[in-house]
């Protein structure tokens, strides 16, 4: 592999007697990105390539990529993947890591692809006690087709099609994934996290381990939630989109951990 270094600005090299402290992954590809500025879905690619590296898992990797604005995250990754039919992620990572039973499987969906169309898959997946790692990017919204209401879509929130806001009566309330997936038997880990800050990206680094990790040690379905900014979407700024996640994502969608058994 070429040396990080070397593909570095010459400001940015490490001078003589200096070593660099702080790198691109190995399980993250150096390209630019597609997604609009203020999306949070790189700063999820890297942390799940950090805790791939980290678990020496890289080399064993299997990303089953879905559809939506995450479609492409497969050229994010250095690693085997492949992308499945809209919200079937779950269902094509299932036969992916009982093919490969030493592989090191994960599913990259949004709020559309998993909790609308591939609600099925990705319950009955959980439901069984795969043994995959899901991660879930929550951005109350239906982002690559222009902005629609999700399952997640929050109560008044203006999307394409709730131009009044979304109803509680009639259209429903938001889903809370990551509580329906901790109240199911094979899931061993369920967490939400948000990306809105430095403390909370380092708390979602933590939980996306522990997803890999009762995965790797045969434990069970894990899965982790992500709230994430849209700011195209949202139509605001990516500070705003960080504000609103702190002050209207976070009391509705409650971070923490919901399942763990990972310590029994």
């Amino acid at each position: 592999m070429n040396n990080p270094c070397n593909a570095l600005p010459e400001a940015l090299r490490p001078r003589e007697g200096e070593s660099l402290v702080f790198d691109a992954p190995a399980a993250q590809v150096d390209r630019p990105t597609h997604y609009c500025p203020g999306c949070h879905h790189g700063i999820a690619h890297r942390l799940v390539a950090e805790v791939l590296d980290e678990l020496d898992a890289t080399d064993r990797a299997v990303l089953v990529a879905s559809v939506g604005c995450s479609a492409f995250s497969y050229d994010y990754f250095a690693v085997d993947a492949l992308e499945a039919q809209h919200g079937r992620a779950c269902a094509v990572a299932t036969g992916v890591r009982r093919a490969n039973p030493d592989s090191v499987v994960f599913t990259y969906q949004g709020d559309g692809d998993m909790a609308a169309i591939g609600l099925a898959e990705s319950v009955h997946a959980a439901n069984r006690g795969e043994l995959i790692t899901a991660i879930f990017i929550n951005n109350t919204v239906y982002g690559m087709t222009g902005g629609q209401t999700a399952p997640t879509t929050l109560i008044g929130q203006i999307t394409t099609t709730s131009p009044a806001g979304r109803r509680l009566r009639g259209e429903g309330g938001p889903l809370r994934m990551t509580e329906l997936m901790a109240g199911l038997d094979g899931v061993a880990y369920a967490e939400r996290c948000a990306l809105d800050s430095v403390r909370h990206v380092r708390a979602a680094k933590k939980a996306l381990r522990n997803a890999f990790e009762v995965q790797i040690r045969g434990l069970g379905f894990g899965f982790v939630e992500l709230l994430s900014g849209c700011p195209t979407n949202w139509h605001m700024t990516p500070q705003a989109a960080n504000r609103r996640i702190a002050e209207e994502m976070i009391p509705v969608f409650p971070l923490g951990t919901a399942k763990n058994l990972l310590d029994k």
